[in-house]
């Protein structure tokens, strides 16, 4: 029982810390563009015909001069009409070009090798990345530019999903709930992770370590590129603002989320020990407190569960703040039930000898 206690009290405590570092959070100001570079936005596309031109339209809004970018697009052996919507696309685009992917540099496969490959035919000093089945926000190359400093190998914006059905929408919450985790520690100046659908990476770091086909493979390989820009001493930087915010496709169902969140999980493992620290104490709560609710009086249990369902929703009501978006209180208190749901579906998969499908592939 005491066990049990003090483990309540250094939860709450925690949590309490951070609902009044994310309450007092202010954007940081940041001078304004000087200069408008030349950037290149690369995207590892495969069978995403309902997705690309979407992605497309939203890159052709962004409030950023049109000859100073470069979109590629690399079709990773589709076979649907993906490379043929691209090439359309670019013919009215010019700044767009669709590249076939048709083999493996040695070491890599998958969305790492098209990006690797990518890479070494974009012509700029700043890689921006992005996924097909991403909409951008118009002030996104602007943005995350204005956060790039001279030590700076990686700048991060957030991302969620867009969808109206309550699925869709508890996903967008949990997207920006885990996210702000993150950006309360990368607020304090300590480095957390990296998502390769949001993601400015520069030419100098990328090449520092050897790009995507001079890093291990992994199925992250954000989180990988990630960890290596860090060990060859670049700083990173993680944007938490509507101007970063992308949208993406939900995934429109159970089993897609869980293969999803799977292949995230992977790279969950490499995520810094403070961040470990944190996730521990935060997915302990209920092994800790269903022998305690079983045992203590109903009250007092029901309490301490309603105080956690109250820490939580107010945390994502300031991340949907932040983020410039907004809710109703129902979601807030439903998305309990999704976290907890899926975090034992994925604890209990995550032990299972099942290979990762992703993108039509096997890992």
């Amino acid at each position: 029982m005491l066990f049990t206690l003090g483990f309540f009290v250094l939860y709450f405590t925690l949590f309490l810390l951070l609902l009044v570092l994310w309450w007092q959070r202010k954007e940081p100001v940041v001078p304004p563009l000087q200069h408008f570079p030349r950037i290149s936005i690369l995207i590892a596309a495969r069978n995403e015909e309902k997705h690309i031109l979407t992605c497309l339209q939203a890159i052709d809004r962004l409030q950023y001069p049109k000859e100073k970018v470069e979109v590629l697009v690399g079709n990773d052996r589709s076979t649907d009409q993906t490379q043929a919507l691209v090439e359309e696309f670019a013919q009215h685009h010019p700044y767009v070009s669709c590249l076939p992917i048709t083999y493996d540099l040695r070491g890599t496969k998958g969305k790492p090798n098209v990006l690797a490959q990518l890479s070494q035919k974009a012509t700029t000093d700043l890689f921006f990345f992005t996924d097909a089945d991403i909409e951008v926000p118009v002030l996104w190359i602007e943005t995350l530019l204005k956060n790039l400093k001279a030590e700076t190998g990686i700048v991060t914006g957030i991302t969620t999903t867009k969808g109206t059905r309550l699925f869709d929408r508890l996903q967008s919450l949990d997207w920006l709930y885990a996210l702000g985790l993150m950006q309360v520690v990368a607020d304090r100046k300590l480095p957390v992770s990296s998502m390769g659908n949001n993601m400015l990476v520069t030419r100098h770091a990328y090449e520092a370590v050897g790009g995507y086909a001079g890093i291990p493979f992994s199925i992250t390989e954000d989180v990988q590129l990630f960890r290596q820009v860090l060990a060859k001493g670049y700083k990173s930087a993680n944007v938490y603002c509507p101007e970063t915010l992308a949208v993406s496709a939900p995934a429109p169902d159970l089993k897609t989320l869980y293969q999803q969140r799977r292949r995230w999980m992977r790279g969950s493992f490499h995520l810094p020990w403070y961040m470990w620290v944190l996730l521990a104490i935060h997915t302990a709560f209920y092994p800790v407190w269903i022998p305690f609710f079983l045992k203590a009086p109903l009250a007092f249990g029901t309490t301490v569960y309603l105080l956690k369902v109250l820490c939580q929703s107010v945390f994502v009501h300031l991340c949907l703040r932040h983020a410039g978006r907004k809710t109703n209180w129902i979601d807030l208190v439903l998305l309990e039930g999704y976290v907890l749901f899926n975090s034992v579906v994925l604890l209990v998969l995550l032990f299972l000898p099942i290979k990762i499908k992703w993108k039509g592939r096997q890992y």
